[in-house]
């Protein structure tokens, strides 16, 4: 894939998916893990045939992971904070997003540098520099499992962590080749917004003259998980069969979409409150902006950025820190 003694790769571990982005492109897996049943039923007259999912095979054990993967085995939900510490279903979504990734671009020639995006709530607080030693401890090193039957391994040599909300930024900030664009750079020197709506959380983070402000950085369990549970009263589904059915847009959100929304919006009024119209702009992204694109941006007054791809974003813009501090490095 490349001829650097690395490859740089962007991590953005949600709780929805795994995005990945590196130099060939990105790629989206959803963080659904199940670990396998004993039985398999087959295919019988008048019925379809469901396709099995990746199944996983490594140290912690066998699993089924990516799309579905809860419709053929015990769903596993794990949705704390603990699971950035290497909980056995992390390490099987990285080991099914990498397979993944390498079936669409091509095997790994190089061993991996990568930086890993977190939420607020891990880099915060008196165990934040345990959190991260911890983070890369279980990503560094070499990796070995089976994908299907397939075995497969890759080396990740080096590992860096930054927020989740710190990506997007840099999405913004950093074109295709990891370089300031011109009409933005004036706004690292400014004061710039940053909301990213992921599966788990509400992330706000505030950069004035490229330093993060304090009072105005936050996060709250207040992402899409929580309109699905309004959808779940009842809990009968289970979170990730949910969100393939709202992917497949077969949920009625009519009920639940305004409460959530009223939800996310309260968080950014509790942290904000009227101070956004001194921002330079307001950035929106993650999977959840695509719910609330018709009407969040418009709070702010033209002020408010949505990408093009805003489940990418913080992945993409993780890679493009990347080689901007590897420009860096080699001056």
């Amino acid at each position: 894939m490349s001829d650097n003694p690395e490859l740089l790769l962007g991590i953005d571990a949600g709780n929805g998916a795994f995005k990945l982005y590196g130099a060939p492109g990105g790629l989206e897996f959803i963080s659904q893990a199940a670990t396998q049943g004993t039985q398999k039923v087959l295919s019988t007259l008048g019925l379809r045939k469901s396709k099995a999912p990746l199944a996983i095979q490594n140290e912690n054990g066998s699993f089924y992971v990516g799309a579905s993967a809860h419709d053929f085995g015990r769903p596993v939900e794990n949705l704390d904070v603990d699971r950035f510490n290497g909980t056995p279903e992390m390490k099987a979504l990285l080991h099914g997003s990498i397979t993944r990734y390498q079936q669409r671009y091509g095997k790994f020639e190089a061993p991996l540098s990568i930086i890993v995006g977190l939420p607020n709530e891990v880099l915060t607080g008196d165990l934040a520099e345990q959190n991260v030693e911890n983070v890369k401890r279980w990503l560094r090193g070499t990796h070995t499992w089976t994908a299907d039957g397939e075995p497969l391994s890759v080396e990740i040599a080096e590992v860096k962590a930054a927020s989740q909300v710190a990506g997007g930024l840099f999405d913004y900030l950093l074109d295709a080749e990891g370089r300031f664009l011109p009409d933005r750079k004036g706004a690292f020197n400014g004061e710039v917004g940053v909301i990213t709506i992921g599966f788990g959380t509400v992330e706000l983070m505030v950069v004035r003259n490229r330093e993060i402000v304090q009072r105005f950085t936050s996060g709250a369990a207040s992402g899409v998980r929580r309109l699905l549970e309004l959808v779940n009263g009842q809990r009968l589904y289970s979170l990730g069969e949910l969100d393939m059915q709202l992917r497949a847009r077969q949920l009625d959100l009519r009920e639940a979409l305004p409460i959530w929304e009223r939800e996310v919006t309260g968080v950014i009024e509790k942290q904000w409150g009227a101070a956004w119209k001194r921002f330079d702009v307001v950035l929106i992204m993650g999977g959840g902006a695509i719910l609330l694109k018709d009407s969040l941006p418009f709070r702010f007054n033209g002020r408010a950025y949505l990408p093009a791809e805003p489940v990418q974003s913080i992945a993409r813009g993780l890679y493009r820190l990347s080689l901007l501090q590897q420009a860096r490095k080699g001056k």
